[in-house]
C-alpha cells in the first residue's frame, strides 16, 4: 500500500526533474538546428522509459539500498557485536572496527564491478584504444581503487581525523603519478573517478557513511557522515594510473628480457659460424 501511495507523487516529481533536459534538447533541435527530430516516436517512447526507470530506481533507493547501507553500518558498529569480536578488554579502538573496513572494501569492489557507467566507459576505452586498454583490467583497477578508498574513508570516520589531510595527500600522489604515467591512460584515469560515483555506488556509499557517523560515538552525521564519496572518486585515479605504470613496467621488462635473449642467440650464432 505504501508503494502505491508513493509511486504517483514520485512519478510526477521525476517528470518535472527531467523536463528541463527535454526542453533544452528539443529547444536546440527546433530553434537552433531547425530540423525535425529523427524517429520522434522512438525518442518519445525512450524518454517515457527513462521517466519510468528513474522513478522505480529512486523508489528502490528509498526502499532498499539506503536502508541496507544504514542497517549494515549500525549492525557492524553495535557495541554488542564489537565486544564479541574483539580480544582486548577496555575502550573500543579504531582497530576494533575491522569488520567495518572489510565490509566497506567489499561493498566498494562489488558495486564498482556492477556499475553500468564504468562498464560502458571500459568498453569504449577498449574500442578506441584498439585493445590496448583491457575491459576487465580497467574495471578491476577502478574497483580496487574504490574499495581501498571506502575502507580508508571508513577509517577516517571511525578515528575522526580531518578529511582534508587525506584528500590533500591523495591529490599530491595523483599529481606525482601524472608526470610518470603513460599519456594514454591519464585522461581515462581522471575520468574513472567520476564514473564510479554513479547510480549503484553512490546510494550505498552515502548510506554507509551516514550510518557510521550516526553510530560511532562522538561523530557528527553532518561533518563526518559525508565525504566518503570523495574517497571513492579520488582513489580510482591513483589505482588506474598505478595499473598503467605496472603494465608499462612489465612490458618494458619483457622487452628487455627478450632483447637479451636475442643478443645471446646472435652471439652464439656468430661464434658457431666462426
Amino acid at each position: 500500500m505504501q508503494f502505491l501511495q508513493e509511486l504517483p507523487a514520485l512519478l510526477v516529481a521525476t517528470f518535472f526533474d527531467i523536463l528541463p533536459i527535454a526542453v533544452i534538447i528539443f529547444g536546440f533541435q527546433f530553434l537552433v538546428i531547425r530540423k525535425r527530430v529523427k524517429n520522434l516516436k522512438k525518442v518519445l517512447i525512450g524518454m517515457l522509459y527513462v521517466l519510468i526507470g528513474i522513478t522505480f530506481f529512486l523508489l528502490g533507493l528509498e526502499q532498499a539500498l539506503f536502508p541496507i547501507g544504514r542497517s549494515m553500518a549500525e549492525q557492524l558498529t553495535n557495541p554488542e557485536f564489537l565486544q564479541t569480536v574483539r580480544i582486548t578488554v577496555g575502550a573500543l579502538q579504531w582497530q576494533d572496527y575491522y569488520w567495518v573496513y572489510i565490509f566497506a572494501f567489499s561493498i566498494g569492489a562489488g558495486t564498482t564491478i556492477a556499475e553500468p557507467a564504468l562498464i560502458a566507459v571500459a568498453m569504449k576505452a577498449n574500442e578506441v584504444s584498439g585493445g590496448a586498454i583491457g575491459v576487465w583490467g580497467l574495471r578491476i583497477a577502478v574497483a580496487i581503487g574504490v574499495a581501498f578508498g571506502l575502507a580508508l574513508g571508513s577509517y577516517r570516520i571511525v578515528t575522526g581525523i580531518p578529511m582534508h589531510y587525506f584528500i590533500i595527500t591523495g591529490y599530491v600522489i595523483v599529481v606525482i603519478q601524472t608526470f610518470f604515467s603513460p599519456k594514454l591512460i591519464i585522461p581515462l584515469a581522471y575520468d574513472s573517478g567520476g564514473v564510479t560515483t554513479s547510480t549503484v555506488t553512490v546510494p550505498l556509499v552515502a548510506a554507509l557513511g551516514l550510518g557510521l557517523a550516526e553510530t560511532v560515538p562522538g561523530r557528527s552525521p553532518l561533518i563526518d557522515g559525508f565525504g566518503l564519496i570523495a574517497f571513492a572518486s579520488l582513489c580510482p585515479i591513483i589505482s588506474v594510473m598505478a595499473y598503467a605504470q605496472l603494465s608499462e613496467f612489465k612490458d618494458a621488462r619483457a622487452l628487455k628480457k627478450r632483447a637479451k635473449l636475442d643478443d645471446f642467440y646472435l652471439k652464439n650464432k656468430s661464434s658457431r659460424e666462426s
